[in-house]
């Protein structure tokens, strides 16, 4: 029954049990020889529990080694007794191993970064147990194999180095590291990682000085080591703008800032400018690289250096930037430094050389020429030409810069209107005229705008009514075309033209075109300016067709506000039914719950000016309004929501029968109080929420035109269906003549 391995597995377990070592490891060995290799697995499960359980390393580490062969899937657990037996050298020569084969599947899971990981802690923190592999370079292969986890890596090889007693070596790993790394998280991890290897290494130094006594010689090496700690401190900035530059070399905006960190240090900015303008290309540069030339030429411009940063200017201009703005940039700066040094000769030799055609012309958007080709067409460098020019130059010359502008048609409507008062500066009208004329035959709306604003208030000042036709042709050229937004101004200009130099009527007519052709949010205060101008030239009578179209093309709100004025000068003038009229008019567009304003100013106006039938008459206007406004809106809704409310009550089920017949009841009798007649309190002839004592009230507040006829009237006397008549007895002067038979 040699061939069974369950009669092995009870003969072996009870030789366990019997604690007989070296009798139960030869009968595992016989199992083994005797079972085929198919059931050795049976076998080897006991066998590793039986060896791990006593304190013989040596056996154990060559049954492992033995059941490796049958399955080297498992090396993760001999790797794991090794560690516990303190073997580390084999644990880290079997974990190299299998870190080295690409096929090798953890059965825990593990993933081959996370052996490397524990093949490079266990060589870091064991430098002296392990001899067979070379810990150092195992951890740099690791720095181009993981390049995702270069600062744990890094710290793990200075770790090694610290660990093994050589500090000065660590040092060299972390400047080495810092210098190196790319991202911020390593340079992080790394930095604080040597940080606190300089802290550990001085208290370590403070501390053995306190036990054994201290010389000057350690003095010296504690300042010292304490100056190497608070120089790193300080580099900190320097370092991480340097792994930021290592990311992306062509970031001009750290450059700056590693020039501004360099503060002090001439020969350190001079290196750095120098470096980055080496470095960045402008095609892949971000943020504008021609200010790291422009800077460069300041700092020496700063330090009494001009024909140095002369030079340095002119090595930039032939720089290949990929916009032309860029390149003009620095042409201004160059021109601007001659400027600061009064070489205004040069400046302008230096903007004359900028704006010269090339020899190759291009446009100025075709991204395939280079930027210097297409330097003569930038605005920015032929705009502080004509600056300098008008500054410096002649009246010839600086005509001629403009005139080449607008040749070019790259000029602006601030260029146009800067050329015309240059012109009018020296008297040169007509010409300035002729200026304003060529911009607005070059823009078009709304650019042209600007350049129409000021042609026609410099013409009107300059001729106003003389050429009273040539301005009348201007201003209907300028409104041709012209939008809503830019016509208001227009119009205004020139309606004032045609008051103070032309036809009250033609003012009144362009004020008419002017209600039509402005914005509608405009529109209103056209109507005030028209209506006020109206009223100052013609009369007050002759705004009533102006409030009338107005009242017909304002928006309610408007509308209700211009017929209150209107109202009120109807008012002023005594024209009350006229007034009343406007009143019922704007009526029909207030809604009492909205504009009670306006329903309290008419029925002041009614207590002021009307009697009884009136102020009856206005309420029953607003009644009827107030109804329409229910009717249109808010009624429905209410109606809608009531429906809706009622039919949420009647769909909830009620509890029980008892409760059903109790809601039942609740309706009908809800039902018959509706049915019954209602008992009015107030008997009125005329439907109003007013009653006849608080009209007969309102009707005598404030009229000054009503006839006192005494107090003893009853209330009778104010209904308007009946008439009392009373007896009085006939005078004697009416039977003169007659006897009294």
């Amino acid at each position: 029954m040699h061939k069974m391995p369950r009669i092995w597995l009870d003969y072996c377990q009870f030789l366990v049990d019997q604690c007989k070592i070296t009798r139960t490891r030869r009968t595992f060995d016989r199992a083994l020889r005797a079972l085929p290799i198919t059931q050795h697995h049976r076998i080897w499960p006991l066998y590793l529990r039986f060896v791990r359980a006593y304190q013989l390393p040596e056996t154990a580490v060559r049954v492992y080694r033995r059941y490796l062969k049958l399955s080297p899937e498992n090396a993760e657990e001999y790797i794991e007794y090794l560690r516990s037996v303190d073997r580390l050298d084999e644990a880290a020569s079997r974990l190299a191993s299998i870190v080295n084969q690409d096929g090798f599947v953890s059965k825990e899971g593990k993933s081959n970064y996370q052996l490397w990981q524990e093949l490079c802690t266990l060589l870091s923190q064991n430098p002296g147990s392990i001899r067979s592999l070379d810990s150092a370079a195992i951890i740099r292969g690791g720095l181009t194999r993981f390049t995702d986890q270069r600062g744990k890596l890094w710290c793990a090889l200075a770790e090694y180095h610290t660990r093994s007693g050589h500090f000065e070596k660590a040092r060299d790993v972390y400047e080495e590291a810092i210098q190196t790394v790319t991202t911020v998280r390593d340079f992080t991890q790394v930095f604080d990682s040597y940080a606190q290897f300089e802290e550990s290494v001085i208290a370590a130094k403070m501390e053995t000085d306190s036990e054994m006594g201290r010389e000057e010689e350690d003095d010296l090496d504690l300042e010292l080591r304490l100056a190497r700690f608070e120089q790193l401190i300080e580099r900190r900035p320097l370092l991480l703008n340097g792994v930021l530059l290592r990311q992306n070399p062509h970031n001009v905006h750290e450059w700056h800032k590693r020039v501004q960190l360099y503060q002090g240090k001439p020969h350190e900015i001079i290196n750095t400018y120098t470096e980055a303008v080496q470095t960045v290309d402008p095609a892949k540069a971000t943020g504008k690289p021609h200010t790291l030339w422009v800077a460069f030429a300041k700092f020496y411009e700063d330090n009494g250096q001009i024909d140095d940063a002369r030079a340095i200017l002119q090595r930039a201009t032939q720089v290949k930037y990929t916009h032309v703005d860029d390149l003009a940039s620095v042409w201004c700066q160059f021109g601007e430094m001659e400027l600061r040094h009064e070489n205004y000769d040069q400046a302008l030799r230096i903007l004359r050389k900028a704006t010269a055609v090339p020899a190759r012309k291009a446009e100025y958007f075709d991204a395939s020429e280079p930027v210097q080709n297409r330097l003569y067409k930038s605005l920015r460098v032929w705009s502080m030409l004509a600056d300098l020019e008008e500054s410096l130059g002649t009246f010839k010359s600086t005509k001629a810069v403009y005139d080449r502008i607008i040749d070019l048609r790259i000029a602006t409507p601030q260029i146009i209107i800067n050329y015309a008062l240059f012109l009018e500066e020296h008297n040169y009208f007509e010409e300035s005229f002729k200026a304003y004329e060529r911009g607005i035959a070059l823009f078009r709306w709304p650019n042209v705008y600007d350049i129409w604003s000021t042609y026609l208030s410099k013409f009107i000042a300059r001729y106003g009514g003389k050429k009273l036709e040539r301005a009348r042709d201007l201003f209907e050229q300028a409104l041709d075309g012209c939008p809503r937004k830019f016509a208001k101004n227009i119009f205004l200009l020139y309606a004032k033209l045609e008051e103070e130099h032309g036809l009250a009527r033609h003012a009144m007519a362009l004020y008419e075109r002017a209600t039509q052709a402005v914005e509608p949010v405009e529109q209103y205060e056209m109507f005030n300016i028209y209506i006020k101008r109206a009223a100052e030239i013609y009369g007050v009578t002759h705004t009533r067709s102006i409030y009338e179209r107005a009242i017909e093309l304002l928006p309610d709100e408007q509308s209700r506000e211009m017929c209150l004025r209107f109202a009120d000068m109807e008012c002023k003038l005594g024209e009350i039914d006229r007034a009343r009229a406007v009143y019922s008019y704007c009526s029909q567009m207030c809604d009492p719950r909205l504009t009670a304003g306006f329903w309290q100013t008419w029925r002041d106006f009614e207590v002021r000016h009307g009697n009884e039938d009136t102020l009856r008459e206005m309420l029953r206007v607003k009644r009827s309004v107030q109804a329409k406004y229910n009717t249109q809106g808010t009624f429905l809704v209410s109606q809608r929501l009531r429906v809706e409310g009622a039919a949420s009550e009647e769909s909830r089920e009620p509890a029980d029968e008892m409760q059903a017949l109790e809601q039942r009841a609740a309706a009908v009798a809800a039902e018959a109080e509706k049915d019954k007649p209602q008992i009015k309190e107030r008997i009125l002839f005329v439907r109003s929420d007013a009653s006849r004592t608080e009209l007969a009230e309102l009707t005598l507040q404030t009229n000054p035109d009503e006839i006192n006829i005494g107090d003893d009237e009853s209330e009778e006397e104010l209904e308007p269906d009946e008439v009392q008549l009373e007896q009085k007895s006939v005078p004697s002067s009416v039977f003169a003549g007659i006897s009294e038979d």
